[in-house]
């Protein structure tokens, strides 16, 4: 029987989707998750048979033979203590803490680019939520270990109007050159990634760094712009509004094709390096909202709002090597990727 699995912010937006992978895979799942942004397990999790609940702190699913143990908590908390059981509440829950297979490190603060530029010391954070967990993880040492960076990792002067270029794992080396990250969220996960080596040179430990580019889905929080642009859409909104000139633009991957290169990922990277999730491609959002508008069957007047927070100019990924290293590459594309948004935000507006 596989070993069970652990996620942090299991309860986030990708949180949720590798949770539901993971069940599909056949694992038991243990979800740390603070609720701050993530939406409770109660809400999204199917065929469930029977719940316990421990003083609405731990709660544990059964869904046939398979179970999710869900730790309401931060996870410096959790984390604490899974090393001092004897006084922790999660002997409640279960007689000893577990040995984890397969660990996926998703926790951080971040909420689209009104918090990244808006309230970056609150990002910032994310040092110390990294810092604990590879603490943690060299005690424990789970089999295996997927942080999750971040695009926001590359150097901004490879982003602008008049410069911007494929984004190759290589532009970041450690010992070479770094670059200045996008705000305090690119500072943080170019640290994860740093720990991450530390970790399997030093420790021993199979960690693999994904740097994840726009993911969306139909269940992202509108205080992302895949989402808001459809909510509108389905609004009929006319003028159709859209964040910062327009022009700028940014690689989109599917919720489900993200996934898939995750789990290629820890079974191709155990070094603690890096691997771009992209579709290699830059679409603008003015390109984004005339997508969302033929969806929607109408042609409104498209408006920028160039006072709002838009980050760098042009962010893709050169997708060389994570095609030959994970034989990856994503299946879904933008238009079928966008109407599955659309049908999914329309189904939430008017049911």
């Amino acid at each position: 029987m596989n070993s069970p699995s652990l996620v942090t912010g299991g309860c986030g937006f990708v949180g949720r989707h590798v949770v539901l992978r993971l069940l599909k895979m056949g694992h038991d799942v243990w979800i740390v998750d603070d609720l701050s942004t993530g939406i409770h397990p109660d809400n999204w999790l199917k065929n469930v048979t029977k719940k316990y609940s421990n003083n609405q702190e731990y709660f544990r699913y059964q869904m046939g033979n398979q179970y999710v143990h869900f730790a309401k908590s931060d996870v410096r908390r959790f984390l604490r203590e899974y090393f001092t059981s004897n006084e922790s509440s999660l002997l409640d829950f279960v007689s000893s803490p577990p040995s984890f297979g397969d660990v996926i490190h998703l926790s951080s603060i971040v909420g689209g680019r009104a918090v990244i530029d808006g309230n970056p010391m609150a990002v910032a954070e994310d040092l110390a939520l990294d810092a604990e967990f590879f603490v943690w993880a060299i005690k424990a040492t789970p089999k295996r270990i997927l942080y999750a960076s971040s695009s926001a990792a590359y150097p901004i002067d490879l982003q602008g109007e008049n410069n911007a270029v494929a984004l190759k794992e290589d532009m970041i080396t450690f010992g070479g050159k770094l670059g200045q990250p996008d705000m305090t969220y690119g500072w943080s996960k170019l640290t994860g990634e740093y720990l991450s080596q530390i970790a399997s040179k030093h420790y021993g430990l199979s960690v693999a760094c994904i740097r994840p580019f726009s993911g969306y889905g139909g269940d992202q929080d509108t205080t992302y712009p895949i989402p808001a642009i459809a909510q509108r859409a389905v609004n009929l909104e006319d003028p159709l509004v859209i964040w910062g000139s327009g022009n700028q633009g940014r690689d989109f991957i599917h919720i489900e094709d993200c996934i898939d290169g995750m789990f290629l990922t820890m079974n191709s990277i155990s070094n603690g390096s890096a691997v771009n999730l992209g579709s290699g491609k830059l679409t603008t959002f003015k390109e984004v909202a005339k997508l969302f508008a033929d969806i929607a069957g109408y042609n409104p007047i498209i408006k920028p709002l160039k006072e709002m927070p838009t980050g760098v100019h042009s962010r893709y990924a050169d997708t060389s090597y994570s095609y030959a290293k994970l034989n990856w590459k994503p299946q879904i594309s933008l238009e079928q990727g966008f109407k599955q948004v659309f049908e999914e935000v329309k189904r939430q507006t008017f049911n």
